[in-house]
């Protein structure tokens, strides 16, 4: 994958420096959609880095200066021409902009790069930052699934069951966002 760049952040694929910045974010998960990506160890993260790195779909956000990983974002390709996009990012760099502007960057890359015709998000009802991440990047939220998915269960065994939205976004209504910038 080629690396982008914005004026702080550079997305590229992950590479084995990653492991510590990974293990961060990953080993408390702050929402119930990535505790299958959670890790517990060194070690753990360090596998979970080394199958990323070859896998175009997920990319690493990292700090220009430094190259320290911060977050990442992916996409699920649904043929032909539409994108299933999220993101994770380490809470200590909340509310700096990172996520928006890294976003943003990502969104060109897949109407630009990829060809995508459409995007979209879900989001759980509970995901506050991530609801307003989507309505900043100018996704609208095109409904509530109630109790759609599980990710985890109760003290008794049963799944916990939670509403998500789900947020999307066309090529042509990002490019007469861009168009309106300029």
């Amino acid at each position: 994958m080629q690396i982008i760049e914005t004026n702080r952040l550079r997305l590229r694929n992950f590479s084995a420096t990653d492991a510590q910045g990974f293990l961060e974010y990953a080993a408390n998960p702050r929402a119930n959609c990535f505790l299958g990506d959670k890790v517990s160890t060194l070690e753990d993260a360090v596998l979970k880095i080394q199958e990323r790195s070859y896998d175009d779909s997920y990319l690493a956000v990292c700090l220009k200066e430094s190259n320290a990983l911060i977050g990442e974002l992916f996409y699920l390709q649904e043929e032909p021409d539409t994108f299933s996009i999220g993101w994770n990012f380490n809470a200590k760099y909340e509310g700096m902009g990172y996520a928006s502007e890294s976003a943003e960057a990502f969104f060109w890359y897949l109407f630009t790069q990829k060809e995508a015709r459409r995007l979209y998000a879900y989001v759980e009802d509970d995901n506050v930052r991530s609801q307003k991440l989507c309505e900043k990047l100018g996704m609208r939220k095109e409904g509530c699934f109630v109790e759609f998915i599980s990710f985890t269960k109760y003290e008794d065994g049963t799944p916990k069951y939670e509403n998500t939205f789900q947020y999307a976004l066309l090529k042509r209504e990002w490019l007469g966002r861009v168009q309106t910038r300029i």
